[in-house]
């Protein structure tokens, strides 16, 4: 998906964001938006894809504030509140109630305060675009899926659908390499005390939102090559992955939490979708 006219906005907002949660240092942070938006201004393209700009962006304020994971306190909070909600929630022990599960964790979103997160995880899941009973058929004839994972609280709403899944093929867990925003490391496994829940985990190579395919390691790119199905977590994998010819075998599950990417998808803002690629 390419950049919207309204991701412009979105980046600066990023800028700022970012810059603030680094470092209590006026000087650090004020050096750090000044090189943020001139970032955004240098690159800012109808022809980019949105996370490659934020990728930018991030490794910028970390290095400038010399912060590696600025969003660590709201990483730390979203694995306590979802650890929280994930246990008042039951919405089914097939693969259609766990999707919904799964997808109820993408609310989480560092831009999105966390009364609004609560509400919306206690509220109904319907799927604008449904493609989960096409991916589940095809699941069943699969020997190996990767499974991408987004925001560092989803992992508890993830888990089910994973253990459910692997009673048909090999799972294998992405997480991202370094801090990219508030996107799960292994580091987020090890504190939230599930890293031995997961029979394999492995890491894009990248510190990057969603995934930056020219930046990916050797060993993503060969297991995204080699894997049966996909299943990926979050709007920024939307982002990338979409501009890849369709195949059929990524089901894009996410939250459609900005205008962009629910326009791109053809469905209202803040819809859940589960669509096949």
């Amino acid at each position: 998906m390419k950049a919207a006219t309204d991701c412009y906005e979105c980046l600066r907002r990023l800028v700022h964001q970012a810059a603030a949660l680094a470092t209590t240092d006026l000087s650090l942070r004020s050096k750090a938006i000044r090189e943020g938006l001139k970032i955004v201004e240098e690159n800012f393209s109808s022809d980019r894809i949105p996370i490659t700009i934020a990728t930018e962006i991030h490794r910028a304020v970390k290095e400038i504030t010399r912060n590696p994971d600025p969003y660590r306190g709201m990483k730390d909070e979203e694995i306590r509140i979802s650890r929280e909600l994930c246990q008042e929630i039951s919405l089914g022990q097939d693969f259609k109630g766990l999707l919904q599960l799964s997808v109820l964790g993408n609310t989480m979103d560092f831009f999105r305060d966390f009364d609004t997160i609560r509400r919306d995880m206690r509220g109904p899941v319907k799927f604008a675009r449904d493609d989960s009973a096409r991916f589940e058929g095809k699941l069943k004839q699969a020997t190996n899926v990767l499974y991408l994972a987004d925001n560092a609280g989803e992992i508890f709403f993830d888990l089910p659908l994973v253990k459910w899944m692997e009673r048909f093929a090999k799972v294998i867990y992405v997480v991202k390499e370094s801090p990219a925003g508030d996107d799960i490391t292994r580091e987020d496994l090890k504190r939230a005390e599930v890293e031995g829940e997961l029979e394999r985990v492995i890491t894009t190579g990248t510190a990057t939102p969603g995934v930056v395919l020219s930046l990916a390691s050797a060993e993503f790119k060969r297991e995204l090559e080699a894997a049966d199905l996909v299943l990926a977590k979050g709007m920024g994998y939307y982002e990338a992955l979409s501009e890849l010819p369709s195949e059929e075998r990524v089901l894009f599950c996410l939250m459609a939490k900005c205008k962009p990417v629910a326009d791109s998808l053809g469905v209202p803002l803040n819809s859940y979708v589960a669509m096949l690629w």
